[in-house]
């Protein structure tokens, strides 16, 4: 028994031992000189340019705060805009033979389209402002979002669907009663593919074409040749989208516990 809790601490604080590590070796692999330092900065460098940006606006122009909360309304609008127009799209087109007629052809075009791929469109259509990055944001989470829609409804029992019609139930009471509660489970399992499509093609539209951003702070890093503000705004744009994946995650399970009720 003693062995029993003695493996599990340790596989607790694996994860911990295994970051550690990491971080050791990087500091190492910069100090000795195995990667120059103008090619890769140390994690002490980084943590200390990431004190010195909690209150410093240069030199690219804004405090890491103000990067963070940029990318983060540019996402969350654009992630937010897939789901509602998605997801109706999806379960409508699952269902209701007029809505795939008319709408599947226009989206399987739209679908091959890399979300990079409409950037300089929507830089010429609404300029490098909030508008730009929501529409591709947009554009890279409506995909995912419409397709695990379209899927849940077609794997719905065709059993249930039979037994409603026996009861004299609608194509919409049918639709609304048995075909969506059973395509919530690959609407929920869609959130978390449009989140990080939408979190990656928020990163390189910042890339190309922003004033602020994570994906700015990135770019100034390569342009200012600051490699330890390239790593920093990499580490920030990996660690603000673990948080909203966790959000994301704990939201879905109170829904799918709530249905399940």
């Amino acid at each position: 028994m003693a062995n029993e809790n003695d493996h599990e601490r340790i596989l607790k604080y694996l994860p911990y031992l295994s970051i550690f590590l990491l971080l050791i070796v990087w500091e190492l692999i910069v100090d000795l000189g195995v990667v120059p330092k103008t090619l890769l900065a140390s994690p002490v460098q980084v943590v200390k340019l990431f004190f010195l940006k909690l209150n410093m606006a240069d030199p690219d122009g804004a405090v890491l705060s103000v990067h963070i909360w940029t990318s983060l309304k540019e996402a969350l609008l654009g992630y937010l805009l897939a789901l509602a127009i998605g997801i109706p799209l999806g379960l409508a087109m699952g269902w209701f033979v007029v809505v795939e007629g008319l709408a599947r052809p226009i989206f399987e075009m739209i679908r091959p389209i890399p979300p990079v791929a409409w950037i300089p469109l929507a830089i010429f259509w609404f300029g490098i402002g909030l508008p730009g990055k929501v529409f591709i944001i947009w554009a890279s989470g409506v995909v995912p979002c419409v397709i695990n829609s379209f899927v849940g409804v077609r794997m719905t029992n065709p059993t249930f669907i039979r037994m409603a019609r026996t009861y004299g139930a609608s194509d919409w009471e049918i639709f609304k009663q048995i075909c969506i509660p059973s395509a919530l489970p690959m609407v929920f399992g869609g959130l978390q593919v449009a989140l990080a499509a939408s979190w990656t093609a928020l990163v390189a539209a910042e890339l190309i074409a922003a004033d602020t951003g994570l994906g700015f702070l990135i770019t100034m890093g390569r342009r200012l040749l600051m490699p330890d503000m390239i790593v920093l705004g990499m580490i920030m744009v990996g660690l603000t989208g673990v948080v909203i994946g966790i959000i994301v995650d704990r939201i879905e399970r109170k829904l799918v516990a709530g249905v399940r009720r």
